[in-house]
């Protein structure tokens, strides 16, 4: 059943080209380095991004615990797109229900997640689009981590030579 709820969407633009953001998305080296909100950290115990490929990821808080995540990459255009499922999941990929995650109850089972990579001049405007609604993202704190991981992309785009 589709929700009438406005789904997340956000916009950011880089200081990088489309390649080097794409990288960034990709390289599991890179990843370590924004992927995970302020004060947390990300492993993966697998990420393959081809087509087909998997992941599964533990974003570690000190607060919250640890969220892991499973999910498959479905389309991986570089440098133009990569779209690919989230699910959570416990530390042996099992799939495991929202409450057992410890998100609410409204969070989805699963998220589809596109980001497409778009030039500007020399920068890149990524979108993201994500299958959950952005009342409920903006609640959990997953819209604002999405921003500040941006931001933190940014910065650590900006202080690199690609």
């Amino acid at each position: 059943m589709k929700s009438d709820k406005k789904e997340l969407l956000i916009t950011h633009l880089f200081d990088a080209p489309p390649a080097v953001v794409f990288r960034a998305w990709t390289d599991p080296e890179q990843l370590k380095h924004w992927y995970a909100p302020d004060g947390c950290t990300i492993d993966f115990k697998a990420i393959d991004v081809t087509p087909g490929g998997r992941f599964h990821s533990c974003i570690h808080d000190p607060v919250h615990g640890e969220c892991w995540i499973i999910g498959t990459y479905l389309d991986v255009l570089p440098p133009e797109k990569l779209v690919f499922t989230m699910v959570l999941s416990d530390e042996n990929g099992r799939t495991a229900s929202s409450l057992e995650a410890g998100k609410s109850e409204n969070w989805p089972a699963e998220i589809l997640t596109t980001v497409t990579f778009e030039p500007i001049g020399g920068q890149t405007k990524a979108t993201i689009h994500q299958t959950v609604s952005e009342e409920e993202a903006r609640k959990t704190g997953a819209y604002q981590s999405w921003v500040k991981m941006f931001n933190k992309l940014n910065l650590t785009l900006r202080s690199e030579i690609y």
